[in-house]
């Protein structure tokens, strides 16, 4: 895993600005965040319909389905009105327990294209980090029981590993059983 040595800096737009000198918007936030965290890229040539993007992932990388991480838009009714849910690949998001975990009465996914608009990634490469504007993130509790997880780095055939008390603290997230 690398380390950067960045100032704290983890806002969108910065990181925006900085991906253009290579990195993703994912990397540039972890890189001035001061986080350590590994860059993994592989193949995605496995169709996302035979699969899904996250099982394809980790049979790339040749790890557990239970260490990769999908990240995941809802639309809620209540005090949130769009929140981010990461959760295991080998599992699925909870509707009624994310609604729960970010005091809402209900939730649902949001649509492909509004997920893509929010957060500047397209569907199977929106990573947490680096987002267009940033939402509250709720983390499945799974991620804790792993040293390092893995989860989109920005763009398709790109993962970050990290560790689930890094990703949390830099998102500002909460851990919550939310997968089912």
């Amino acid at each position: 895993m690398s380390r950067s040595t960045t100032p704290k800096n983890t806002s969108a737009s910065a990181a925006r600005k900085g991906a253009a000198s290579g990195g993703t918007p994912a990397t540039v936030a972890l890189e001035r965040a001061g986080v350590q965290f590994g860059v993994r890229s592989f193949d995605n040539d496995i169709a996302p319909g035979e699969l899904g993007y996250g099982k394809a992932a980790a049979a790339a990388l040749g790890v557990s389905e239970q260490r990769v991480f999908k990240t995941l838009l809802v639309e809620a009714t209540g005090p949130v009105r769009h929140a981010v849910a990461i959760v295991p690949v080998s599992g699925q998001l909870s509707l009624k327990a994310m609604a729960a975990a970010i005091g809402a009465k209900k939730a649902d996914m949001l649509e492909a294209r509004t997920a893509e608009r929010l957060t500047g990634y397209v569907v199977g490469g929106i990573s947490p980090f680096g987002q267009k504007k940033s939402l509250p993130t709720v983390v499945d509790a799974s991620a804790l029981d792993h040293e390092t997880i893995f989860v989109s780095g920005g763009k398709r055939g790109l993962d970050i590993e990290i560790a689930p008390h890094a990703l949390l603290t830099v998102l500002g997230a909460v851990s919550a059983a939310i997968s089912a």
